[in-house]
């Protein structure tokens, strides 16, 4: 360092120690952070699959055992659409639209009139599967459902059990409604990618 002035090699060993306390307190840092990367495969998660799944939601407003019941009125009586009604839901999914044939899940969550202008519902609902190897799984819907179009379409945000990091689309088509009663007949064709 015969060619060095004191004065440089002064700053050099500053530099050198502002560098290595900077990288000390970034590893340090990221050491004690409350969020990680982890390895998919400590999770027991495989590779990756879409899955087709179709059912027929029941909504039921009416009779002794109604599946579907407004726990928040229309804000206005004068709204066409219904807008700010509320209804809490646990309607049967089934195999087939005859709500004896067999059930599959049932969607738990609820619906709101979201439009002011149109006839649209806000969905969420988490379908619970309670038969075949989905049992103890679910799903979850969150999205706009314009219900007097033929057909819908929603994102599925995720899921638990056999669904965890679940996403994908559902398709509704109404199979059936009562314009009298509102009961209705949904079919589901919900498309999944999960592990």
């Amino acid at each position: 360092m015969a060619g060095i002035s004191p004065i440089s090699t002064t700053h050099f060993l500053f530099l050198s120690f502002l560098l290595f306390s900077a990288v000390a307190l970034a590893v340090a840092e990221d050491q004690n952070s409350f969020a990680r990367t982890v390895n998919r495969k400590r999770l027991g998660l495989r590779k990756e699959k879409l899955s087709h799944f179709r059912f027929y939601w029941h909504d039921v407003l009416t009779g002794k055992y109604p599946t579907s019941i407004q726990i928040v009125p229309p804000a206005s009586n004068t709204s066409m659409t219904g807008f700010g009604l509320v209804n809490m839901i646990d309607n049967p999914l089934t195999e087939t639209p005859d709500p004896k044939s067999k059930l599959w899940g049932r969607a738990q969550g609820l619906y709101a009139s979201a439009s002011q202008d149109q006839f649209g519902l806000l969905m969420a609902m988490n379908f619970a599967f309670v038969s075949g190897k989905y049992n103890g799984s679910s799903l979850t819907i969150f999205g706009r459902n314009p219900f007097l179009e033929k057909v819908r379409e929603m994102p599925v945000i995720g899921g638990s059990g056999l669904f965890r990091f679940a996403r994908g689309y559902a398709k509704a088509t109404t199979n059936k409604v009562d314009f009298k009663t509102g009961d209705a007949v949904v079919e589901y064709n919900i498309y999944v990618l999960h592990y």
